[in-house]
């Protein structure tokens, strides 16, 4: 009977570690943390900086965004010019912007869901607007990168 009772328990730690790898409740190490944040913060000074090649340098391809409706792919970096990225933000009176929040919510050793915040400002450092995200990060080849974006900003 005891070897019963440690076999069960034994098998209900394994199963139990073996989901918490697949489940989303992976726990995130200090040194993972700092590279999914270095990205979102790669991700949004190189956005600001108008800078296109190095904003998409911060995506795993496919690159996914839902936003205003619609679910858009992104095959691979150079598929678009800047003008059409952030001519229609400027236009509106964006000039850069930042985080608000960023926080880990789910996670598995590969893949990190985040929810967060961003503000887009004019160039005065007055707000346009501010948006509610869900962000995906995976790490493929040994790097983090946002694989999807899902927000209610245009």
């Amino acid at each position: 009977m005891k070897n019963t009772i440690l076999l069960f328990f034994l098998l209900v730690g394994i199963t139990t570690r073996s989901m918490a790898q697949v489940d989303g409740s992976h726990q995130v190490s200090a040194s993972e943390k700092a590279a999914i944040i270095k990205v979102l913060d790669d991700y949004i000074n190189t956005f600001s900086a108008k800078d296109l090649a190095g904003w998409e340098s911060t995506y795993q391809f496919p690159h996914y965004r839902l936003a205003s409706g619609k679910m858009s792919v992104l095959e691979k970096a150079g598929l678009r010019d800047s003008a059409t990225v952030f001519g229609p933000l400027q236009r509106a009176g964006w000039d850069y912007s930042k985080w608000d929040h960023r926080t880990i919510v789910q996670a598995s050793e590969n893949k990190v869901h985040l929810d967060t915040k961003f503000t887009r400002y004019r160039k005065d450092g007055s707000k346009v607007a501010s948006y509610e995200s869900l962000y995906v990060l995976t790490k493929e080849n040994g790097r983090w990168g946002v694989k999807l974006r899902s927000s209610f900003a245009e």
